[in-house]
């Protein structure tokens, strides 16, 4: 069996060469979930593919969403039955199929405030599930059931039932995004895409003379700076695809402002409390007057969101103001026998949500195909294909979908095969699974331990035992985050891309969000094992740590702000690390 390759620094040195040299058939700009799915979907099929991000994978919206591979039970109340089908075939196929070490099956009770809910609400939930089952891919959780007031109070304790007539329970999917997005970059890595962070497209490359009917000519490629190595670099390829989210009107702006999609943000925020803080078996959901509420539950922690509001400040740092967090915990603690307040938040994020508006007139040059209510595939010229909107569940779709379109006049090119290519990690997961015990007693890793592993890593976890194998201290827990090995942080950069602090601790791990210190504890200790990695000195140690520890105080400063303009200041003080 061939070895997995690495995302390191010397996989990103390569890909930044060979963008250089040549031509490509396909370059996406977008590290988030839809842009590495088009690099995967494209290099499966045979083409040459690049792809650049300016700042980290998932570094945007695709690291700050509910975290959740769901249908949207909630669009069926909308009537928008394709879309909640398409979403639970998604979903069947990345828990059976193509990421079963990620994502994983959690309950959820759906609370009954009126009697007549329970003929409504069962019929959607009903219709919920029967879909997923007559889908294309198998349906992969349990099917929903009622349960009663007694029921209820004895599955969520905590739950204030005295007014509920009981809730019915069902199931949906969750995915830690950021590893998520890794593992499709590191797959398509794998099969031969070549992939940059830190990489920054500055311009449009054009041909073509305008007389002819072709404005500007066609885009035939990029130019880009290397943040790091400081260098600019041209890449020539037959087609881009920009996945940029919300950074959409951005990149339009570069082809001379012939704007095709506007896109608006919008910022939907979480909280992270302590597990014990509300004791129930399930997850549950209810709506509020402006958005759904969430509470997930995710390992020692629940996940509370989210809110929905419009975002005009800076994209790259959205902003929890205090009115955020309150409006959230009012909501929740409505739910609640022993209401929460703000000294049980953990962690927080904010994540900004691209809404799309399609601008093209009739009759205006370029083409625009409406693929679904949740994504658009646009052309504004030749050469230069723009996806954007939809949602992390049909992630998969929106990729198939944008370079369906971006290849369409390249003659005969396979189709996509994305449905039939597990991620990395899901070969072997089942039976490393099955051999944890095993595992336990080889590594002198608890089988918890293991267990943690195997839900991060699945079946390269060999690869982290390994490092552990040859260097037994990497087996201790990080200082200050004791549920991540030593092994993970080094890990993270020698095979995950991470180039800087931020990188794994927001990212490759969630200490940021899963620590009452929000990870300043851990900074030195991760720092120190990334600089064995990537041959940082003690000064640059010290620069990523203080950045570290910027970034952790501009966000507490901003949720203590009462709206969003002050939160956006007080955030953008702390600046990038490049």
């Amino acid at each position: 069996m061939t070895l997995a390759k690495a995302l390191d620094a010397d996989q990103r040195a390569d890909a930044l060469d060979q963008l250089g040299s040549g031509e490509l058939d396909v370059l996406v700009v977008g590290g988030g979930i839809v842009g590495v799915g088009a690099a995967l979907d494209a290099v499966t099929r045979g083409l040459k593919v690049g792809l650049v991000e300016q700042r980290d994978l998932a570094s945007g919206t695709s690291s700050r969403s509910s975290k959740l591979v769901h249908g949207g039970l909630r669009y069926l109340e909308m009537l928008d039955f394709a879309l909640v089908k398409e979403a639970l075939e998604e979903r069947g196929l990345l828990l059976t199929r193509l990421a079963p070490h990620l994502v994983r099956p959690v309950p959820f009770l759906y609370p009954l405030e009126h009697a007549w809910e329970r003929p409504y609400v069962g019929a959607g939930v009903a219709l919920y599930d029967g879909m997923a089952m007559t889908g294309k891919y198998d349906m992969g959780v349990p099917k929903h059931k009622h349960v009663f007031r007694k029921q209820l109070a004895r599955m969520a304790p905590d739950i204030r039932t005295d007014k509920l007539h009981g809730a019915i329970r069902y199931y949906d999917c969750q995915v830690d995004d950021a590893r998520l997005v890794m593992t499709i970059a590191r797959t398509a890595a794998n099969n031969g895409a070549h992939v940059a962070t830190r990489t920054k497209v500055t311009g449009f490359l054009r041909e073509g003379d305008p007389s002819t009917g072709s404005g500007q000519g066609r885009v035939v490629g990029a130019t880009v700076r290397d943040l790091e190595g400081e260098r600019d670099i041209e890449v020539r390829a037959k087609v881009v695809i920009n996945a940029a989210g919300v950074w959409t009107d951005e990149v339009q702006q570069l082809i001379g402002g012939q704007a095709q999609l506007d896109v608006d943000a919008s910022k939907g925020i979480h909280l992270v409390v302590p597990r014990d803080r509300i004791r129930s078996e399930c997850g549950f959901i209810t709506k509020t007057e402006k958005s759904v509420l969430f509470v997930i539950p995710w390992g020692q922690f629940w996940i509370i969101g989210t809110t929905d509001t419009a975002w005009d400040y800076d994209l790259a740092h959205p902003a929890a103001s205090k009115t955020d967090i309150d409006y959230l915990l009012g909501h929740v603690n409505r739910l609640l026998k022993d209401p929460l307040d703000h000294r049980d938040v953990i962690g927080v994020w904010a994540g900004l949500r691209p809404l799309l508006k399609p601008m093209r007139k009739e009759g205006e040059m370029g083409e625009t195909t409406k693929l679904s209510r949740e994504h658009t595939v646009a052309n504004p010229v030749p050469g230069l294909v723009l996806v954007a909107g939809g949602k992390l569940t049909t992630y998969r779709v929106m990729a198939k979908d944008a370079v369906d379109h971006a290849i369409r006049d390249f003659g005969v090119t396979p189709a996509s095969i994305t449905d039939r290519v597990p991620l990395m990690g899901a070969w072997g997961h089942e039976a490393r699974t099955n051999q944890r015990v095993a595992l336990s007693r080889s590594s002198g890793l608890d089988v918890g331990v293991i267990d943690h592993l195997l839900g991060r890593y699945g079946g390269l976890v060999d690869e982290v035992l390994d490092l552990i194998h040859q260097r037994p201290e990497l087996g201790e827990p990080l200082a200050g985050a004791e549920h991540y090995l030593r092994a993970e942080v080094l890990y993270a950069a020698t095979h995950e891309g991470a180039r800087h602090l931020d990188d794994v601790l927001a990212r490759r791990t969630r200490v940021s969000i899963e620590t009452f210190d929000r990870g300043i504890s851990a900074a030195r200790p991760a720092a120190e094992l990334m600089a064995e990695a990537l041959g940082w000195d003690e000064a640059q140690v010290a620069d990523e740590v203080d950045h570290y520890l910027r970034r952790v105080e501009a966000e507490r400063q901003s949720q203590l702000m009462p709206t969003d303009q002050e939160a956006d200041e007080a955030r953008v003080k702390a600046p990038e690390i490049v």
